[in-house]
């Protein structure tokens, strides 16, 4: 940090800087979150009103890589936007892909709170086990059927949240409701743990493998490249990694923010990120992990699917989750997190595709998202 650089809060919310003019607390995103509002109030068209939750769902790096095209009469569409790919951290867009499967989820899900049945064709034009390249991912097919029952999840979509807190250590995560979280997945084997043994060994790996990500610099700047710091940010581009609140506005306006220095081993900004990423590994009070048997893009969708109804079970029981998927990363210098997480909780073969840390965590508010019209590519 400069020394010569100083911040003295006044009355009012006035941020002094010396020699960086004054600037005003408490500005907030203003269109950044309207999407959550307008989910399920804002469109009658059966497709678009269940798109509206869909864009709502869980995915890595709040990329949001869905693009739908309407086209089709009752047919959606969904493909991937090249432009949202985490080539360093997700280098065969395993992470993108479930993802995917969670935005299909939340779709089937609201269509069915109006009375339509989705149908769903995955991959008609083959799936590639490298690259989601331009094929579609998914053709859904809504049909209105009285016969289609709610899903007791869907109240819960509008309270889930990915809570990236550090955790109430004294506060135990009940074995009743990892029982309940567990349940709710229907196609990937999923468990969950909150013994002691087990979160420390978790805890320990998560915290070296979130280590590995942020000294590796092409998988930092990854990250970096796509901080929104500050409200005007995070309502010109409502992806990434939000970074907002009056003390980042203040450190923003006064430089002692910015992306660059976020990349510099031993920075302000570098060493803070550590240490808060360090405070969530630390005080995780359980855990919960999905394992396929294969790990093909059908695997990864039903994997998306399931996760997003354990995340929407966690909320019903008032837990909080945030997705902890270092060690699960594809790339050389992750290697031996990735051996270790599989020996750990998949000794008997297959693919972990989600690993979270679960605890007791007030509410925060939603991430951003882009508008739905921004998302459809034909109509």
């Amino acid at each position: 940090m400069n020394r010569r650089k100083f911040l003295t809060i006044l009355g009012g919310g006035v941020i002094l800087a010396a020699g960086a003019g004054a600037y005003r607390l408490g500005q907030s995103p203003q269109t950044a979150f309207e999407p959550w509002a307008r989910a399920g109030t804002a469109y009658a068209e059966p497709r678009r009103k269940a798109l509206s939750y869909a864009i709502l769902a869980p995915n890595p790096h709040n990329m949001q890589p869905w693009l739908v095209d309407l086209s089709q009469p009752g047919t959606v569409i969904l493909s991937v936007d090249p432009a949202k790919m985490l080539p360093h951290t997700d280098p065969h867009n395993r992470q993108i892909t479930i993802g995917l499967g969670c935005f299909l989820e939340l779709m089937v899900m609201a269509a069915a709170q109006d009375g339509y049945r989705v149908g769903l064709e995955l991959f008609p034009q083959g799936e590639d086990a490298q690259s989601l390249g331009e094929k579609p991912v998914a053709i859904a097919r809504f049909v209105a059927d009285k016969s289609v029952q709610p899903d007791p999840l869907f109240v819960h979509v509008m309270d889930r949240r990915s809570v990236k807190e550090p955790y109430d250590t004294s506060r135990t995560v009940e074995r009743t409701k990892l029982n309940t979280i567990v349940a709710a997945a229907r196609d990937v084997k999923t468990d969950a743990t909150s013994e002691q043994d087990q979160i420390a060994a978790l805890r320990n790996l998560t915290t070296q493998a979130s280590t590995v990500e942020m000294e590796t610099p092409r998988t930092h700047k990854e990250s970096v490249d796509v901080f929104r710091i500050g409200a005007a940010e995070i309502d010109a581009n409502p992806d990434g990694i939000d970074l907002s609140g009056p003390m980042i506005e203040a450190l923003s306006a006064t430089g002692l923010l910015t992306r660059e220095g976020s990349l510099e081993p031993g920075s302000t900004g570098f060493e803070e990120g550590r240490k808060i990423i360090m405070s969530q590994m630390a005080t995780s009070m359980g855990f919960v992990w999905l394992v396929s048997p294969a790990n093909t893009r059908l695997d990864q969708i039903k994997a998306g699917r399931d996760w997003v109804r354990v995340h929407l079970a966690a909320t019903g029981e008032g837990i909080s989750v945030q997705p902890t998927s270092q060690a699960l990363q594809e790339y050389a210098e992750m290697e031996p997190f990735y051996n270790r997480v599989h020996e750990m909780l998949a000794p008997q073969g297959g693919t972990v595709q989600m690993l979270a840390r679960l605890g007791y965590h007030e509410p925060v508010p939603a991430s951003p998202r882009w508008p739905l019209e921004a998302k459809i590519v034909e109509s």
